[in-house]
């Protein structure tokens, strides 16, 4: 309904913002699946403000601009602040009327600080896949393992001797250090920027470079990623967490089935798989040695299945990268690096909920 004031001219719209919003948008099946995940964790939420009450922010408003902040590839938070501010479908998705006054930057980055410090983004990912339309998508058998480094917020010249020794930071052309000749490694060099972040390469001559590394459980069904972990860059980080992140989903009578890489072909780790009854679908690694993995499972048609099914997870990395802003971390911290990362991937799995549940139907 519209209408002009006769003194000054202007126009009034009276805006039901529920209706601006189409039926078929698919933020609006994405926004039941938040809220009904939101309400359950209500809990943790007030555990992370004083006795008195909350301050500023509500926690659930936030979380849903942050989710929009990955959803849309917004850079910063005072962007994402800044659109709140004048786009009608993100004031509807955050539970902003059309007429309440959007945080400052200042205050929207204080209060998401608060939620970096719990574990919501893990219990989110859970509470969302814990959902009965959800679960039902999921596979209770059959999963793959991948990781992927995570480039620092930290620059190379940032890696300074722990002793101490060494050229200012400032030393060089322009103020640039040159590294070449120079031995440097993790046990004598750290980062004065970001202390967890560690120096590491992808491989023979790639280059190497300050980073975490980010590690995924997807379910084979669907593709959905059922838990993420970020940890500090090492050759041995992939094969940790992932007999961290199937130990849960190990508790079973019945076998379940891992596809991963042939980084994961080792004597050691294929043994302690199946200690938990987890049959190892890792592909060969036949390169001047011999395979761990024999013909007690690759002469099954599962092991083959699990070999081309097991590549969709790097779907998830690449959307986390291109899209929700993870092609270079935004936090410092070993902490912050796995919120980041375990909530990049919560907002992938929200991406492909639509299409999954229509399908479903």
């Amino acid at each position: 309904m519209r209408g002009s004031d006769a003194v000054s001219g202007r126009l009034f719209s009276y805006v039901d913002l529920e209706k601006r919003v189409p039926a078929s948008h698919p933020l609006r099946v994405i926004r039941v699946i938040v809220n009904d995940a939101l309400r359950s964790m209500s809990a943790d939420f007030d555990g992370l403000y004083a006795p008195l009450g909350r301050e500023s922010i509500p926690p659930e408003r936030l979380l849903r601009a942050l989710l929009l902040q990955a959803l849309y590839s917004i850079r910063s938070e005072r962007q994402i602040v800044e659109r709140i501010e004048f786009d009608l479908l993100f004031r509807w998705f955050t539970g902003l009327g059309i007429d309440d006054p959007v945080w400052s930057a200042t205050t929207f980055t204080k209060n998401r600080d608060r939620l970096l410090a719990g574990d919501i983004a893990a219990k989110f990912l859970a509470t969302v896949l814990a959902q009965p339309k959800v679960k039902r998508l999921l596979s209770s058998e059959h999963f793959s393992v991948d990781g992927t480094l995570l480039e620092a917020w930290a620059s190379a010249k940032s890696f300074r001797p722990k002793d101490g020794s060494g050229p200012p930071p400032d030393a060089g052309r322009n103020g640039e250090q040159d590294f070449h000749g120079q031995k440097r490694s993790n046990e004598t060099h750290a980062s004065t920027t970001d202390s967890d972040a560690r120096l590491y390469k992808k491989g023979q001559g790639k280059e190497a470079k300050l980073c975490f590394m980010g590690h995924a459980l997807m379910e084979n069904r669907h593709g959905l990623i059922v838990e993420a972990v970020a940890t500090r860059a090492s050759g041995h980080a992939e094969r940790l967490a992932t007999l961290e992140m199937i130990a849960p989903h190990a508790e079973r009578s019945q076998a379940v089935t891992l596809g991963g890489d042939k980084g994961f072909d080792t004597q050691d780790f294929v043994a302690e798989l199946r200690e938990v009854h987890v049959t190892p679908h890792v592909a060969q690694n036949t390169n001047g040695r011999r395979s761990a993995i024999d013909g007690r499972t690759t002469r099954h048609e599962g092991y083959r299945i699990s070999l081309r099914i097991r590549k969709r997870i790097e779907e998830a990395f690449g959307w986390a990268k291109t899209v929700a802003g993870l092609r270079k971390l935004r936090h410092r911290g070993l902490p912050k690096v796995d919120w980041q990362f375990t909530f990049a991937m919560a907002a992938y799995n929200l991406v492909r909920l639509p299409k999954l549940l229509g399908a479903a139907a």
